[in-house]
């Protein structure tokens, strides 16, 4: 990747790829060993363009930004916010109440698009299950009570996550459970992937409103977790779920896309072998099968 007057290269080898004016972004993923020149780090951290880099697994490695914006008046308030149970309880609901509402949404969605009749109504019932924890949420009286609505509504949830994928890739995309560190399908390698990349987002949006991304209200607080852009990003989990069932189901993204390791383990992408940039080839964009970054 390379800087261009005010635009960003992306090279693969001697030949041009993708070309991104700077003032059309607000965050740079890389994803995998990706080479950067000096030029572009020095640009990005002028514009204020976060850049975050992950593994090959799409584990977070570290992150360039600019000076930190915002003043210390707001994060002292967001501090203060913190220690107040009540605030925090609040905020836990308003982010668990829209994850529910927007998977929801999904679940109705696949339902109406459903051909079989028992696949309609079993989405029908989840959904109007997770309107039952909708319901449910005012009277959580403290944030365990939250976390225990929003892990059974997951759970419901995903226990028909395969009725929301195409008859003929379901085997394919099997999803029996949740799992992470390592993946071990297809379907949670990608969700996986896209929560990453969504939580680099949240964090970065934080980050440019002056708040601290470590000081959540929903979320633990641990060293090095950014708890804050985890609370927000409860809300956008579903979005990125829409975002791989339309990957899947237009098959943008098929089972070669996918590298299966020894232990069960299960990576998004296969090796540039073509390319020999190490890292991994990714969706097209436009007609040009570029290396993700």
């Amino acid at each position: 990747m390379r800087l261009d007057n005010d635009t960003l290269r992306v090279e693969v080898g001697a030949e041009t790829k993708l070309r991104v004016p700077l003032h059309h972004l607000t965050s740079v993923v890389t994803f995998g060993y990706v080479m950067l020149s000096a030029p572009l780090i020095h640009r990005l951290a002028q514009e204020a363009i976060t850049l975050t880099l992950l593994d090959n697994n799409g584990r977070f490695k570290a992150r360039l930004e600019g000076p930190q914006s915002g003043n210390i008046l707001l994060r002292r308030e967001q501090h203060r916010r913190a220690g107040d149970l009540a605030y925090c309880l609040e905020s836990a609901r308003a982010c668990i109440a829209g994850k529910l509402k927007n998977g929801r949404q999904v679940l109705l969605r696949a339902a109406r698009e459903a051909k079989a009749a028992e696949e309609r109504c079993k989405l029908e019932i989840v959904a109007a299950n997770l309107a039952t924890s909708l319901r449910a949420l005012p009277q959580a009286e403290c944030l365990d009570a939250v976390r225990g609505v929003e892990g059974d509504a997951a759970r419901r949830y995903f226990s028909c996550v395969n009725l929301l994928i195409r008859p003929d890739l379901r085997e394919v995309f099997r999803f029996d459970d949740r799992n992470r560190r390592p993946p071990r399908d297809r379907l949670n390698a990608l969700l996986s992937f896209l929560y990453t990349l969504w939580t680099s987002d949240c964090r970065a949006a934080c980050e440019a409103a002056g708040l601290d991304p470590q000081l959540g209200f929903l979320h633990a607080v641990r060293p090095g977790r950014p708890a804050l852009a985890l609370d927000l990003v409860e809300e956008f989990r579903p979005f990125a779920d829409r975002l791989a069932f339309s990957l899947i189901n237009r098959k943008q993204i098929g089972p070669a896309d996918f590298v299966e390791r020894e232990g069960g383990s299960v990576l998004l992408g296969r090796r540039c072998a073509t390319h020999g940039c190490g890292g991994f080839s990714g969706a097209q964009t436009g007609n040009v099968d570029s290396c993700l970054v």
